[in-house]
């Protein structure tokens, strides 16, 4: 049975404002009028000179077999070292999710944006609540908004999953869900383990602390006559210590901010889309780098995607770690995680490194 203090934990984190639901405001071309879709255009995408054409750089790969091979260790272990300092991203391939657990979840996730709206709709947001189906960082009735829905939920430890929020339709939602909770966590621990080893510090340090997982559902809608003019998900680093990204299906999005320019990310068949989040930057004392990102809207397909998104148990200290430090200098504040996630929710906006900024010692 869960307990009262798990239950109440992530509630006091805050919630969102309510607005339209974008993939039905999509579907109805009599809604589609300039004054409804003027809080989505963003006027910084008609920049479009900051955009990288694909195929001119390329995230790193890294082979999760190779790492947990004695031979190939030495060898993938100086990649992942480069792409945790120079990139924050990487492709993980051969990283153990198995494909049956990560088909069922996709089709149940596309089951569940099939449904009508009101069906959707029986998980949504309440008041003051984050996890459920609507948006998130909400807080004005004048705000540029994203051309998206999610759905947040609380996953891992299982005592902070509140089920009224899980879909009960598609029927195996849930367990499909389940399943891909439990193999994501066990990868990003070992990924985690994999990291401190490269630091030198113990192979748990940093794994043993990220207790906790949550996802995110997003859902971006096509728009034929706006897509070049609307962002999918505003420019941030993810406040976690690490996320996974799966692409649902085969339409790309997901764009990195690389040299002052942004970067298209294709994915590859099967991968995992791992980033550095601002918790881990923290936690490293900036050896390794949360960087920004966002998505883009097509023009005649849906994007759907899923982030697990794994951080620190609440009770955890989030701050540079002492056998990083060492006898240098620490570069940020250290704060309880419930801190770090009440200071990260209360943010108006996603823009932005905003928690590595406001745990900087010397800004």
């Amino acid at each position: 049975m869960e307990t009262t203090e798990a239950n109440e934990r992530p509630k006091i984190l805050g919630g969102c404002m309510k607005t339209r639901n974008v993939q039905a405001l999509a579907a109805d071309h009599n809604m589609l009028m300039a004054d409804i879709l003027e809080r989505y255009i963003r006027p910084e995408m008609a920049v479009d000179d900051v955009l990288v054409e694909n195929g001119s750089e390329e995230i790193p790969v890294i082979d999760m077999s190779r790492l947990m091979d004695e031979v190939s260790w030495e060898e993938e272990a100086s990649k992942l070292k480069f792409a945790c300092e120079n990139w924050g991203f990487f492709q993980l391939v051969n990283h153990g999710v198995p494909e049956k657990v990560i088909e069922e979840l996709k089709e149940d996730i596309m089951g569940f944006h099939d449904l009508p709206l009101e069906k959707r709709e029986e998980v949504a947001q309440l008041p003051g609540d984050l996890e459920g189906y609507g948006q998130a960082f909400i807080a004005s009735e004048e705000q540029k908004l994203d051309w998206a829905d999610m759905l947040y939920l609380f996953t891992q430890p299982p005592h902070f999953r509140n089920y009224k929020h899980w879909p009960s339709q598609p029927p195996s939602f849930r367990d499909s869900l389940e399943n891909y909770s439990n193999a994501t966590q066990k990868v990003a621990h070992c990924i985690l383990g994999f990291m401190a080893t490269i630091l030198g510090i113990k192979h748990e340090t940093i794994s043993e602390i990220h207790e906790s997982q949550s996802v995110r559902i997003n859902y971006y809608p096509p728009c034929a006559n706006g897509h070049d003019k609307m962002i999918g998900l505003s420019p941030h680093s993810d406040g976690c210590g690490l996320t996974l990204l799966l692409q649902v299906n085969p339409v790309s999005g997901l764009q990195i901010r690389r040299n002052g320019k942004w970067l298209p990310i294709m994915p590859l068949p099967g991968a995992l889309i791992v980033n550095i989040g601002d918790a881990l930057e923290i936690l490293t004392n900036g050896r390794y780098k949360s960087i920004e990102h966002r998505a883009v809207i097509n023009a005649k397909e849906e994007r759907i995607s899923i982030a697990a998104l794994h951080a620190p148990g609440f009770e955890k200290t989030v701050g540079p770690l002492a056998e990083i430090v060492g006898e240098g200098t620490p570069l940020f504040k250290s704060v309880t995680m419930l801190e770090y996630a009440k200071l990260f929710f209360s943010q108006k906006q996603l823009y932005g490194k905003k928690m590595v900024e406001l745990l900087k010692l010397n800004p």
